[in-house]
């Protein structure tokens, strides 16, 4: 009453479910909310709470929150939360993401190598940074359409950045001639590389065998739009 608000938004965690609708009737019957924010949509709900509460006050939701910080809030865009409830994925989502953290000049490059097979470790590292200024690895999968439904939650679970820390490890332990030029990395050097990562050899062989995969399905990827 003092400050005469233009809006009287409530913050909703995500999580909660049923009791959720409960609190949202409740602060609109005594103060009439004009829109809710809904936090914790970064975890592993689905956000169904969403529906509930939009349904029971016929308030619009304004924003998602991503993360723990102001900037992690999100317009609130209903055909992707519909599409998330679904467990359909995101994938706009993950495309404006990735725009706001890759210039043009970057991404032409990278579309550059990979098409002519030449992605490196060095690539690899910077593939790496840029997913984690995207937030938590499991979040960005659950983005992905179809992975949802099609990947067991308990299997995304063990999905984390450990995984891709361990990765990086085996990459730092390469010198610089060896992540532009893998095929310089031969026994000996695979055996240094896995002690000074702290890994198997089996984990760089695989490591290795991974990137070579890569440039072999982009190049045959390139050959085949060049047919059509």
């Amino acid at each position: 009453e003092a400050v005469k608000p233009s809006e009287s938004l409530l913050v909703v965690d995500a999580t909660t479910g049923q009791e959720s609708v409960n609190v949202a009737q409740a602060f609109h019957e005594q103060i009439g909310i004009t829109g809710a924010i809904f936090t914790k949509l970064d975890g592993d709900t689905r956000g169904g709470a969403v529906l509930s509460v939009r349904e029971a006050t016929g308030v619009p939701v304004r924003f998602i929150g991503v993360g723990e910080q102001t900037e992690a809030l999100d317009p609130f865009v209903p055909d992707r939360m519909a599409q998330r409830v679904l467990g359909m994925g995101d994938i706009l989502g993950i495309i404006e993401k990735a725009e706001k953290l890759v210039t043009e000049e970057q991404a032409m490059d990278l579309e550059g190598k990979l098409k002519k097979g030449s992605f490196d470790f060095n690539d690899m590292l910077i593939q790496f940074a840029t997913m984690r200024r995207m937030g938590p690895l499991q979040n960005v999968l659950k983005m992905i359409p179809g992975l949802g439904v099609n990947i067991p939650e308990e299997a995304l679970d063990k999905i984390d950045d450990k995984s891709v820390n361990r990765i990086e490890a085996i990459i730092l332990s390469m010198t610089p001639k060896e992540r532009s030029n893998p095929d310089l990395i031969n026994g000996s050097r695979r055996k240094r590389i896995a002690n000074g990562a702290g890994r198997s050899v089996e984990e760089v062989n695989a490591l290795i065998k991974q990137l070579y995969e890569m440039r072999r399905n982009m190049k045959q990827l390139t050959g085949m739009q060049k047919r059509i």
